[in-house]
């Protein structure tokens, strides 16, 4: 297996990946019952040395769905009919979602609401109420 690279700054040595080897579920006759093209890989975070300790934190926190008590993170695939497409599949979505993880949020801009966008607003409060008041027959008031 070969290391997985998720930025230029982060590269995952192979050894830090365990991998096994299931039957598939799901159609596909003879194929299916006979050979182990399911691959699960799983990755320890907490004791994996290529994540700081706030990329593990917030590691732990975006994927604490895909990720057991323990901290290992684990994808499958079973998409395909060979054991290495499905390996590679496997790795693309471990990259994408440590990638995403890992991404920067980006940061809510104040803005201020136009001051011609209020009395907009405003004006458009005051016809719709003028109307309403000219179909109720009360009086008009200005």
């Amino acid at each position: 297996m070969q290391d997985l690279y998720i930025n230029l700054k982060i590269v995952i040595p192979s050894d830090c990946f365990d991998v096994s080897y299931s039957r598939s579920s799901g159609p596909g006759g003879q194929h299916v019952n006979k050979l182990n093209t399911r691959v699960s890989i799983f990755l320890d975070v907490r004791q994996c040395s290529c994540f700081s300790e706030t990329q593990k934190r917030t590691m732990s926190t975006i994927l604490k769905n895909r990720m057991d008590k323990q901290g290992v993170l684990q994808v499958s695939s079973q998409r395909y009919r060979s054991q290495m497409a499905n390996r590679d599949a496997a790795m693309r979505r471990m990259a994408e979602l440590i990638a995403a993880a890992l991404k920067p949020k980006r940061r809510r801009k104040k803005t201020r609401i136009p001051k011609r966008t209020i009395e907009k607003r405003l004006q458009d409060k005051k016809r719709r109420s003028k109307t309403k008041q000219l179909r109720s027959g009360g009086r008009e008031t200005e």
